[in-house]
């Protein structure tokens, strides 16, 4: 049998672009090379878009310095749904048609890539991909509607503001949040763009930097409690299944869980499982499954919460829904493939796992 060709596209234009590349690094080096055969697409900051020779060992982050997509034969993806093929746009090589493919894996974070946009092109290029589609990527990117969508759903999301720069704002919009806040770009991710305000006098530079990355911009009470995440993957039949969830304990140097702290300067412990309270970790896993539905995702989805002992009305723990990630992480240290490992699933199990679900829904 012929093997399956898996487009792997990886970068991307926007503030996460090097978390990416070494998410693409980890999902590469798991393809089982006698069931797929790969083609790695890389784009560039800039948006180009690169068919590259990527060694998976080179993309990773070595001491603090950050791997990016640089080389490779220049292509496009035509938005054709009656031939699947990348057309070579490069100089040296001509114009030519290149590779073609059965399936795409979009490891790509933020902007451009899990809102919805690249989503968008490969549904009119008619391609099966892995993951959530244009809507739930797009609700799912987005902060506001991913907290209005799960508040209809029943969950809680705790309080938060929305500021935009077209409009103009105040102290006294956001005055009746409790301190500390959290102010951040509505879409973006890995903590990029993000400051903790501890006193009023701090906010408004925070929304200056929160809006250098968007024109949207949330302010969120802070919730004291403890950090803990849980995946959802679907199964055979589409219905999805919570992993064991994970806790995320900052142990040195960060006071919050920063770019840094996650990706940089080892300042986190992590229990996988959660040492949690069987009741807890039932009703984590319910409201992960919940969140996925209410967003109307597909394949998979990391959800974060967080866990206030005693918190709840009667006594329970409270769990208040932080975000849902419709392409979560897949580096070495990432929660999502670990969680699923200490759930059964090992990594390569994981990644098969999505590309058939893509590829039995692009056949429904």
């Amino acid at each position: 049998m012929s093997r399956i060709r898996v487009a792997v596209i990886y970068g991307g234009r926007s503030s996460e672009h090097s978390i990416s590349v070494v998410s693409a690094g980890s999902v590469l080096a798991a393809l089982d090379p006698e069931r797929y055969e790969v083609v790695p697409v890389g784009i560039t900051p800039a948006g180009q878009w690169l068919l590259t020779e990527a060694d998976p060992s080179s993309l990773r982050i070595t001491g603090r310095t950050l791997p990016e997509v640089e080389k490779g034969t220049a292509v496009v993806l035509p938005a054709d749904p009656t031939s699947a093929h990348l057309v070579s746009v490069d100089a040296a090589v001509g114009m030519s048609v290149l590779e073609s493919f059965d399936v795409v894996f979009p490891v790509l974070h933020g902007r451009f890539g899990e809102d919805g946009t690249i989503q968008g092109l490969l549904e009119m290029a008619g391609l099966p991909y892995v993951g959530a589609g244009v809507f739930a990527s797009a609700a799912g990117m987005d902060k506001e509607f991913t907290k209005k969508l799960l508040r209809a759903e029943g969950l809680d999301v705790g309080e938060f503001v929305v500021l935009r720069s077209a409009q103009a704002w105040s102290l006294d919009d956001v005055a009746s949040l409790p301190l500390p806040v959290f102010v951040k770009p509505a879409r973006a991710g890995s903590s990029v763009g993000i400051t903790k305000v501890t006193d009023w006098a701090q906010l408004a530079d925070a929304v200056a930097e929160a809006f250098r990355h968007d024109h949207k911009v949330l302010v969120e009470a802070g919730v004291t409690g403890r950090e803990v995440e849980c995946g959802v993957l679907e199964d055979a039949d589409g219905r999805p299944q919570a992993s064991v969830p994970a806790e995320i304990r900052l142990v040195r140097g960060h006071d919050w869980y920063d770019f840094e702290a996650k990706y940089l300067d080892d300042a986190c412990e992590f229990d996988v499982p959660a040492l949690l309270p069987d009741a807890t970790t039932a009703a984590l896993q319910e409201a992960a499954r919940r969140a996925f539905v209410a967003l109307d995702c597909a394949g998979l989805a990391r959800v974060d919460f967080f866990v206030v002992p005693g918190g709840a009305s009667d006594g329970g723990d409270r769990i208040v829904v932080n975000e849902v990630n419709t392409m979560p992480g897949f580096t070495p240290i990432s929660m999502y493939p670990r969680m699923w490992a200490a759930s059964g699933v090992d990594y390569p199990t994981l990644v098969d796992r999505l590309v058939q679900a893509a590829l039995r829904r692009g056949s429904a």
